[in-house]
């Protein structure tokens, strides 16, 4: 079995969670091509069994090339098995960690011609030192307006790894 594990990464969070989901997959013998769908274009799909794509929010938007790969690649995706997950700082929340209850991933999905077989939301993680100055100044702003963490030394990982794991073993037996 080849899988193709494409990951639209903002800060990095998505990247390691697909990641790790490859290695999971290749210690079930799965041959597993990861690429970045920020800066790779051509993607021939036909040579894979199963796609899956891992994708970040920022400011309340997944980066546009998710959305042109999704509707430019809209056939051939809809006639595999396809997963799609989501990575953000909402789904921390008990009750916005879902596709349904995660605003940003359902809205996504709704208008999304591609329709993955199987979808997830993972909550990412939270790393202040690492950011640019305006990233900071922003996110810390949401951050006060969602009761998460401000001090500007924060460093969280959200990421649920045991869901990840999961979905992971979803993924395979799609």
């Amino acid at each position: 079995m080849s899988y193709l594990l494409l990951h639209s990464s903002t800060d990095g969070q998505t990247k390691k969670i697909v990641l790790k989901i490859a290695e999971q997959l290749r210690s079930l013998g799965r041959e597993c091509d990861i690429r970045d769908l920020n800066t790779e274009q051509n993607f021939n799909l036909s040579a894979y069994d199963k796609v899956l794509v891992g994708a970040s929010i920022r400011y309340g938007h997944f980066n546009k090339k998710l959305q042109r790969f999704a509707t430019s690649h809209q056939s051939q995706l809809n006639s595999m098995k396809t997963a799609f997950f989501a990575v953000n700082l909402t789904a921390r929340k008990e009750g916005k960690n879902t596709v349904e209850t995660n605003a940003y991933t359902r809205k996504f999905l709704e208008v999304c011609p591609w329709k993955p077989a199987l979808k997830s939301v993972f909550a990412g993680a939270l790393f202040y030192p690492r950011y640019k100055w305006f990233d900071k100044v922003m996110i810390r702003l949401i951050m006060k307006m969602t009761d998460g963490p401000t001090d500007p030394n924060t460093e969280i990982e959200y990421t649920n790894w045991e869901k990840v794991s999961y979905f992971a073993i979803e993924f395979d037996n799609l």
